[in-house]
């Protein structure tokens, strides 16, 4: 495939690397604050995406629906690894609709986190039939992350209220408060090089269970990526890593 990234940050640069690693060709780098030799442009357009058939973005959440207009517009296809826009999911859905095209979102494309995704989902149903384990998620992430919480911890407080009935509501504030019983806590942490961790916690008051993930790169989510885009080729409609792995 003919593929594009746009943003040339740490995931830009091993998605690149993973891509031609795997035959295919990188015919545009997109990054208004990076100025290395494979940059071919500074900001997306259709006429920087030139030839590519299907655009990677790994941005920042205030350009993600401009983004993927712009990718629309093009006639390319999109992998989104953007997170933290999903408030406009079905804005985008319509722009793809209307252009034709086809776009693959995720706010993980870890092969390993989205088996986490199906873990958490069966310890759902398993608790919602104990009252007596309260729930909660904590993330740690690096300091230069954009975002709080992850994309991949909203996914799994989606998946947790759907399965636990007595959550009802999502909190991701720092409280100073009591928790009510139906609200989730989704709490995040900033700081160092950490590549992700996400942790699960089921407490009663005799005991603990924890779910974890920890990343020890990026190189799974750049690989994730790229499958993505293969899986994508050809395709039309809007689609979430979900439909890719089932």
């Amino acid at each position: 495939m003919n593929i594009a990234i746009n943003g040339y940050g740490r995931m830009g640069k091993l998605i690149r690397n993973c891509a031609l690693e795997r035959g295919h060709s990188v015919t545009a780098v997109i990054d208004p604050f990076v100025d290395l030799p494979e940059v071919t442009s500074h900001e997306l357009s259709i006429e920087s995406i030139g030839s590519a058939e299907l655009v990677i973005d790994f941005t920042i959440p205030s350009s993600a629906l401009k983004n993927i207009e712009i990718i629309a517009q093009a006639g390319s296809n999109a992998v989104i690894g953007t997170t933290g826009w999903y408030e406009s999911a079905d804005i985008a859905k319509k722009m793809v609709s209307d252009a034709g095209t086809g776009l693959l979102w995720s706010g993980n494309f870890s092969l390993g986190v989205n088996a986490l995704f199906h873990l958490v989902r069966a310890a759902g149903k398993i608790m919602n039939r104990i009252p007596e384990y309260d729930s909660m998620i904590h993330e740690f992430h690096h300091s230069g992350k954009a975002d709080s919480p992850s994309g991949t911890a909203v996914m799994l407080s989606s998946i947790m209220l759907e399965e636990i009935e007595r959550k009802r509501e999502i909190v991701t504030d720092s409280l100073s408060r009591k928790i009510l019983p139906e609200e989730l806590h989704v709490s995040s942490t900033r700081g160092g090089s950490i590549s992700g961790t996400h942790t699960i916690l089921f407490d009663s008051e005799e005991d603990t269970i924890e779910i974890t993930h920890r990343a020890r790169n990026r190189n799974g989510f750049a690989l994730g990526a790229v499958k993505a885009a293969e899986w994508m080729q050809g395709k039309t409609g809007f689609y979430s890593v979900d439909d890719m792995i089932n």
